[in-house]
């Protein structure tokens, strides 16, 4: 797998550095007081944002003190942490303005190779604005105003950000189709007790490896086994049975139902198991609509064929019901099968494979724009009181699942409905399978918007 781009967070000592590099990794891993000084190591962790995934680097505070002391070796390894750096995240602090130091460190930056981004901290609403705009005359380019406790200016972050972590699109498609031939399916089977779960798990597998029977709630842990299909490797994960929470009175079903919730989680596709001689229930829609929440891949598969009555009837009425009831998601794959007989059964690792793919897909940026331009110039976004709303382009910041942010101006007067149109025209025009989309808007922070 290739290397994740690298960012260093530099600056002079209690600018936010730290403060900054948790809210990028997520974590408090960074310890952080108002004291200066702090950190003196480099600390790395994962980092995203919004969608980006890169390697980033806290570093103690950049001091000009002799290499033989103690801030001098600090920064020394300041200086080592940049050069091995795809970008530098120069940090001052917007709300005291430049400083001595901060145009000592910009010298030193700008003898380097490593590209560096301005950033003043500290900016909640415009308080860092004229420490921002000072920040011009470092010469390192357009600085731009966050503020690391409040999470403030992320979008301009990401947009400043973006060239330099931002992997091509080949790198994608090349890691992920190295990985597709070693990579299981991580499959689980869900749905109401005694829909045939286990047994399902046994005729997939050829043998009588779960537990099954009339009883319902065999099954209590979540059981991963694997295996292959026609040489292909899956993952896959018996669950226990989810009840309405509601009914739930014994501390151990809670356990086991929180266990499969879990699996739910950690899979890429699931399979909802339905006891076709009961049809379709309320607790059928909730498991559902909890995997599409999820970001799951879905597929429902109606069990016990072999023995249901009024079968075409019961099928169409199934579709119909899925349609009404899962209107997020449209045309999720229904399958009818028995466990018992092995009818179907190699017809849902079929589909699985291919959801799958559809939900790691990555579209490029070229296709991808070239679509929007076209919907949106079919369906212009609406003017509430007559004031236009701009879409300016649109990328996919991560797959599994597929996962886009638009960005534009006003967009949080968008309406839903719009929203909507956009998902319905992508998944039609771009012949997307039906998995789960998330779509975001963003519009970059204007200081001058509340001016208007």
């Amino acid at each position: 797998m290739p290397r994740l781009p690298t960012v260093a967070i530099v600056g002079r000592p209690n600018v936010g550095k730290s403060t900054l590099f948790n809210r990028l990794v997520g974590k408090r891993l960074a310890l952080v007081d108002d004291r200066p000084g702090v950190t003196r190591d480099r600390r790395e962790g994962d980092a995203k944002l919004l969608g980006l995934e890169f390697r980033v680097m806290d570093t103690a505070g950049y001091e000009d003190e002799d290499p033989h002391t103690l801030p001098g070796r600090m920064r020394q390894q300041t200086e080592a942490a940049v050069r091995a750096a795809d970008v530098a995240l120069f940090l001052i602090d917007g709300r005291e303005g430049l400083t001595p130091l901060d145009e000592e460190i910009a010298r030193w930056l700008r003898a380097g190779q490593t590209p560096v981004i301005v950033a003043a901290n500290k900016a909640e609403g415009n308080a860092g604005e004229s420490g921002r705009l000072e920040a011009f005359a470092l010469g390192l380019g357009e600085p731009i105003a966050i503020s690391a406790e409040h999470g403030e200016g992320i979008v301009d972050l990401f947009e400043s950000l973006r060239p330099f972590v931002e992997r091509e699109e080949d790198e994608f498609e090349e890691e992920e189709d190295e990985e597709d031939p070693g990579r299981p399916l991580k499959l689980a089977i869900v749905g109401r007790p005694n829909a045939g779960k286990s047994t399902l798990v046994n005729r997939m597998l050829g043998e009588e490896r779960m537990i099954t029977g009339p009883e319902a709630g065999i099954t209590r842990d979540s059981i991963t086994l694997d295996w292959e299909w026609n040489g292909r490797p899956v993952r896959l994960v018996d669950t226990a049975g989810l009840r309405k929470r509601a009914k739930i009175e014994d501390k151990l079903e809670k356990l086991s139902g929180a266990d499969a919730r879990r699996s739910i989680e950690h899979a890429e596709v699931v399979v909802l198991l339905l006891d076709a001689t009961r049809g379709l229930e309320a607790q059928d829609l909730r498991i559902a609509d909890h995997v599409i929440e999820e970001g799951r891949a879905l597929i429902i598969a109606l069990n016990k064929w072999d023995v249901a009555e009024h079968a075409s009837s019961l099928f169409n009425g199934v579709k119909r019901a899925l349609e009404e009831g899962l209107s997020q998601l449209r045309g999720v794959p229904v399958l009818a099968i028995s466990a018992k007989t092995g009818k179907a059964v190699d017809d849902v690792l079929k589909v699985a494979f291919d959801l799958r793919e559809s939900w790691s897909r990555r579209i490029s940026t070229g296709e991808l724009n070239r679509w929007f331009e076209h919907a949106v110039d079919a369906n212009p976004p609406p003017a509430p009181s007559g004031r236009r709303i701009k879409l300016r382009y649109i990328t996919q910041v991560k797959t599994r699942p597929p996962t886009f942010v638009v960005f534009g101006t006003r967009v949080d007067q968008l309406p839903d409905s719009y929203r909507r149109y956009l998902l319905n025209s992508m998944r039609r025009d771009l012949k997307i399978e039906p998995v789960p989309l998330r779509l975001s808007f963003r519009a970059p922070k204007n200081p001058f918007d509340d001016r208007r």
